[in-house]
C-alpha cells in the first residue's frame, strides 16, 4: 500500500489564518464555531494555520461553513478567498460534529 501523504494545497494554511483574522475570532472562538461540542483543542487551530497539520475533510467543511464559502475555495490554490467574509454561501444546518 502506498504510504505517501496526499498533496496538500499550498495556500490552505494561509487561507485558514485569513478566515479567522478577517472574522475577528480568537482561536478559542473559532473552535467553538467549528466544533460546538468543543472536543477540538484551540491549539489545533494554530497547527492548521502554521501548516503543521492538515485539517480533516469534515473540519475543512466546518471552516467553509463558518466562512460562508464553498469548500472548493479552501482547497483550490487558484481560487482566492472573497474579499468580504463571511461569504454568501449558506449551508443547511447540520447536527454533525467535527471529527479531528
Amino acid at each position: 500500500m502506498d504510504q505517501r501523504r496526499r498533496p496538500a494545497p499550498a495556500k490552505l494554511a494561509n487561507k485558514l489564518r485569513q478566515i479567522r483574522h478577517v472574522l475577528g475570532l480568537s482561536q478559542s472562538e473559532l473552535v467553538r464555531r467549528l466544533d460546538p461540542t468543543e472536543r477540538m483543542h484551540y491549539s489545533r487551530v494554530s497547527e492548521f494555520e502554521l501548516g503543521r497539520r492538515e485539517p480533516s475533510l469534515l473540519t475543512l467543511l466546518a471552516y467553509a461553513r463558518v466562512a460562508g464559502v464553498h469548500l472548493e475555495v479552501l482547497v483550490d490554490d487558484d481560487i482566492p478567498l472573497p474579499n468580504d467574509l463571511p461569504g454568501k454561501v449558506v449551508y443547511p444546518h447540520s447536527t454533525r460534529s467535527v471529527r479531528r
